[in-house]
């Protein structure tokens, strides 16, 4: 397969890259799994190095083992190391990978803030000054200058305080800046920028700084005071960045000021997963970054997904764009199917997950992907009415977002009459869900939020003959009663911007139509590109299989909204008949017939399996998937990387006893099966006569 990059181990490539292990056995076990691309990434000069690294193509991976190998090679003092994410959860699962990578210094790990903040309190505790207070947000400060307005909302007004702060724009530039970048406008012409300067005196007379003034008060020391930001650069030596894509202007302009003049800095990103810039990311830095840059590696292997979602999700992208290499090869086609209304839709996904969930799979395997926090309420309705439990993953929900939370509290107070509120909302609603336009000061999202809601009390009202306050939010709760913890099997629940970093074998995309992909707000050319790329993200969360969902109609509160497609789903139909059209038939009908078999070794209600735990095949199969999870533990990658539960059943079904029936039963390419065979016929229980065959 062009551009394909096969796993090799260090003894393999040493010589080809010209490099020596660092500390013998450890180098060897650093490089251990790895592909050519990975291994340049992680035994680059130093320097500063570029990883343009594709989703799902193993980019912690290397940045781990870039860190790692540098520090058994001697390069780096661990205690000189500054690895810089975006989450502190990304920030735990780096300094896990390092920990089981052997490195017994704790290697610094953490976000922008963190780093800063660490910085400001060494500074001011050197200083003998008292540390500001600091805001948990910015809501309750806005709300005491008078930026609540009639025809405004504070969120709004917040975000756009932060937006600007991102951007290094400051109060006399405002204006211009959101005029050229097509930001939604906010009260009169001057407004924000009369907020911006009224909110900064008052944290001034207030000694409060809010969160964005940690790297704007680092930056301010460091340019200040050359000698302490030379005693700054001299602790922090060796950079490491993830999600490069994703820095902003202020945090760009800060690891700059930690830098200096020197070029030991390894960045990773991800040029199509751009999707912050409404929040005040660059990609443009990136681009930047890669020109200057001594190396750049491209890692292009997807590890991840089959190549009928590679070929759709870059179909998404545009008809120009190639699709990432897939290491996995052949898999299910993604499906696009549309729907008569947006319930429809749900109960459809409900159905197939239930259908999938018979099959042998886990709740955990599969997600439902949205564009917006408010589609989820319908979803969550159906999937609990069909008995498939659920989980949240990108926050409280519709029903958990504070206008919709202030508007139930409102209308379950006793004595409330509660046709004539619903219909004080609806009224509300019926003038601000025109597609493509909102009300003044308030988001989409808000809006959607609350015809989540009133579309659930019109449920209500349907089935109560004396519905109350009260009962009407004992009916909503009881909607959330199967809601499960975090550790149980459910389907997860999750927007599109909520699914980066995450992955299932099998995903929903729902309401891919016009008004959420591309989100109705989304105009210029900048945004409809990051739409593109938010649907890219989405789309390439799925393994094994993808199914994208459209609705023909969508209700808003009372009204019913007609809805067209998304315009970019005839490319991705197209990407997808593109890779059927090169695929042998007998590998699709393999697929079919193995997903059959599955699904009749699954016993019928109230049965019992046919291939039970006391089975020779279901021992076998137990014994595989052990030794498969132990290899992919020791390489650090997924088990499916290793061997998929299909391809492990399969062998466990017909016993292979030689490398050439290997090859016949598993479609493995040949380097995969030289490299694993001797292994698997161990398992398998062949001789060693048998195995050189």
């Amino acid at each position: 397969m062009p551009g394909y990059c096969d796993h090799v181990g260090h003894e393999q490539l040493s010589a080809a890259i010209g490099q020596e292990d660092p500390a013998d056995k450890q180098g060897a076990q650093l490089l251990d799994g790895l592909n050519e691309r990975q291994i340049k990434a992680v035994t680059a000069e130093a320097g500063r190095t570029v990883v343009l690294a594709g989703a799902g193509s193993g980019k912690t991976r290397v940045l781990t083992r870039r860190v790692a190998w540098r520090i058994a090679a001697g390069q780096t003092d661990p205690a000189r190391v500054l690895v810089l994410t975006f989450t502190r959860k990304a920030a735990s699962e780096l300094r896990q990978r390092q920990v089981r990578l052997g490195l017994r210094d704790a290697v610094p790990a953490g976000t922008f803030h963190s780093f800063a903040l660490t910085q400001l309190r060494e500074r001011w505790a050197e200083r003998r000054t008292v540390p500001p207070a600091i805001l948990d947000g910015k809501i309750r400060l806005l709300a005491q200058i008078g930026a609540r307005k009639a025809d405004t909302d504070l969120l709004d007004v917040a975000g756009e305080l932060e937006w600007a702060r991102a951007r290094l724009i400051e109060p006399d530039g405002y204006d211009s800046a959101a005029k050229a970048a097509s930001r939604a406008s906010v009260g009169e012409p001057g407004f924000i920028a009369e907020v911006m300067t009224k909110y900064q005196q008052e944290k001034r007379r207030k000694r409060v700084v809010d969160f964005d003034d940690l790297l704007y008060l680092a930056i301010r020391d460091l340019q200040a005071d050359p000698d302490y930001a030379e005693a700054i650069r001299w602790r922090h030596r060796h950079f490491y960045v993830d999600e490069f894509q994703d820095v902003n202007p202020l945090q760009h302009k800060l690891l700059e000021l930690w830098l200096g003049d020197r070029r030991d800095l390894f960045v990773v990103g991800d040029p199509r997963q751009a999707i912050y810039g409404w929040n005040g990311s660059d990609p443009a830095l990136l681009d930047r970054a890669a020109a200057s840059a001594e190396t750049v590696i491209n890692l292009d292997t997807n590890y991840r997904s089959t190549e009928g979602i590679l070929a759709a999700s870059a179909a998404a992208l545009g008809p120009d764009v190639a699709p990432l290499v897939a290491y996995r090869g052949q898999g299910p086609d993604p499906s696009v199917t549309s729907h008569e209304s947006d319930t429809h839709e749900a109960r459809a996904i409900a159905a197939t997950l239930k259908q999938d969930k018979g099959m042998g799979r886990s709740w955990s395997d599969m997600a439902v992907l949205v564009r917006t926090n408010a589609q989820l309420a319908v979803i969550e309705r159906e999937l609990s009415t069909a008995g498939v439990p659920s989980r949240l993953r990108s926050g409280p929900g519709p029903l958990g977002s504070p206008e919709a939370k202030a508007k139930l509290k409102e209308l379950s107070r006793p004595g409330i009459d509660l046709r004539n509120q619903l219909e004080q909302l609806d009224v509300y609603l019926e003038e601000n869900t025109v597609p493509g336009r909102t009300a003044p000061g308030a988001t989409t999202e808000r809006i959607n939020n609350l015809a989540a809601l009133s579309r659930l009390v019109h449920d209500y009202l349907s089935v109560e003959l004396n519905p109350t306050g009260a009962g009407l939010a004992a009916w909503i709760q009881t909607l959330h009663a199967g809601d499960v913890d975090a550790e149980d099997s459910a389907v997860d629940l999750v927007t599109f911007h909520g699914s980066k970093g995450l992955e299932w074998p099998i995903v929903h995309v729902a309401g891919v139509e016009v008004g959420f992909v591309p989100i109705a707000y989304a105009r210029t050319e900048t945004q409809l590109s990051e739409e593109r790329r938010l649907l890219y993200v989405a789309m390439t969360r799925a393994a094994d299989e993808l199914h994208m969902h459209w609705s023909r109609s969508r209700t808003f509160g009372t009204k019913v909204v007609d809805r067209q497609p998304a315009p970019w789903l005839n490319g991705m139909e197209f990407g997808s008949d593109a890779v059927k059209s090169r695929r042998p038939q007998e590998a699709t009908w393999r697929r079919h017939v193995e997903k059959s078999r599955r699904h009749l070794d699954e016993p019928p209600t109230g049965g019992r399996s046919t291939t039970d735990s006391s089975s020779p095949e279901e021992d076998l199969y137990v014994r595989l998937r052990a030794w498969r999870d132990t290899k992919a533990r020791a390489s650090g990658v997924p088990g499916r990387v290793i061997l998929d539960d299909a391809t492990l059943r399969t062998l466990a079904r017909a016993r292979p006893t030689s490398t050439a029936q290997l090859a016949a039963v598993a479609d493995l390419r040949p380097t995969k099966l030289a490299r694993l065979a001797p292994e698997l016929l161990e398992q398998l229980g062949a001789t060693g006569e048998q195995s050189q065959q």
